[in-house]
């Protein structure tokens, strides 16, 4: 159960859409100083909050929560003492049992939450149509935002921006969203409005090119609710038109010492030997590493 300073650092990262993943103890065996419903978040640079166990299962915690961020699924992942490398649990669904050498003895089960922020749409516009995309957005999930025209801010971040305004101030937002990489940028207008506007528009025209206007797909929509939906499925069917191949898994290097699987970031402990950083589980590997190599 997230406590204490942990609840206002969620809350914190959330409002910024920061990237993080809630670790949670589910099980434990003894000999282990962790209990159910301990708690840590771990950040997107292998930075761990709070405490789900000693060094050595924080470093497997580190690794498996990179690679959850990076899929957006969750893992319950299973730690036991001894050798070898991860394997599969076939009868529990997304669960990975990982051998930790480091371990004395007993056993975890740790339940790793990804906290992924929705993809965030901009909507500029009071008009029905506007209205109307922002509440059929928010009903599929997205992170839908209607600012006032006069205070649109716009990022590469930002998965779409969706102009309703009846021109007011259109053209500058457009141009923004379209110069910082937004992925849909879509003018509801007529399409005689919409091709004049994008003759306007103060950016080369390989960007005019890819503002989408009128906005929605042609299913003869007529209502402002229809024509929210016309719009969705345009902006949905172009960000799998444009998606990427799955992210490989975080990158990860074995502890010379231990042999563990330890996660390649700059919350891992490491040392450079020899131009070559190689990275460790906890310092007890590090210092014994460093010792036999200042020989």
């Amino acid at each position: 159960m997230i406590k204490g300073e942990l609840v206002t650092r969620v809350a914190r990262l959330t409002a910024d859409r920061t990237p993080f993943v809630i670790a949670t103890v589910v099980g434990s065996r003894r000999p282990t100083s962790v209990r159910p419903g301990d708690t840590a978040i771990v950040l997107a640079d292998g930075t761990i909050e709070g405490f789900v166990g000693g060094v050595c299962a924080e470093s497997t915690v580190r690794l498996y929560s990179l690679r959850a961020l990076e899929t957006g699924e969750p893992v319950l992942l299973r730690l036991v003492p001894g050798e070898g490398g991860p394997e599969t649990d076939d009868s529990l669904d997304g669960a990975v049992i990982e051998h930790n050498p480091c371990l004395s003895g007993g056993a975890l089960e740790i339940f790793l939450e990804p906290q992924v922020p929705a993809a965030r749409a901009v909507i500029v516009g009071d008009s029905p149509i506007a209205l109307a995309v922002e509440k059929v957005a928010k009903a599929a999930g997205y992170d839908a935002v209607r600012p006032d025209v006069g205070d649109v801010h716009v990022s590469g971040g930002d998965a779409a921006v969706i102009v309703a305004s009846h021109g007011s101030g259109e053209e500058h937002v457009l141009a923004e969203a379209l110069t910082a990489g937004v992925g849909y940028v879509a003018l509801v207008a007529s399409a005689r409005r919409g091709e004049a506007v994008r003759a306007e528009l103060d950016v080369p025209d390989a960007l005019r090119a890819q503002l989408h206007t009128p906005a929605g797909l042609a299913i003869g929509a007529r209502t402002p609710e229809e024509i929210a939906i016309s719009i969705l499925a345009e902006w949905i069917a172009e960000q799998h038109a444009h998606a990427v191949s799955p992210p490989a898994p975080a990158a990860s290097a074995v502890d010379p010492v231990c042999g563990m699987s330890v996660a390649v970031s700059e919350a891992t402990l490491s040392l450079e030997i020899g131009g070559e950083r190689v990275f460790f589980c906890g310092a007890g590997c590090r210092e014994a590493y460093a010792r036999e190599h200042a020989r």
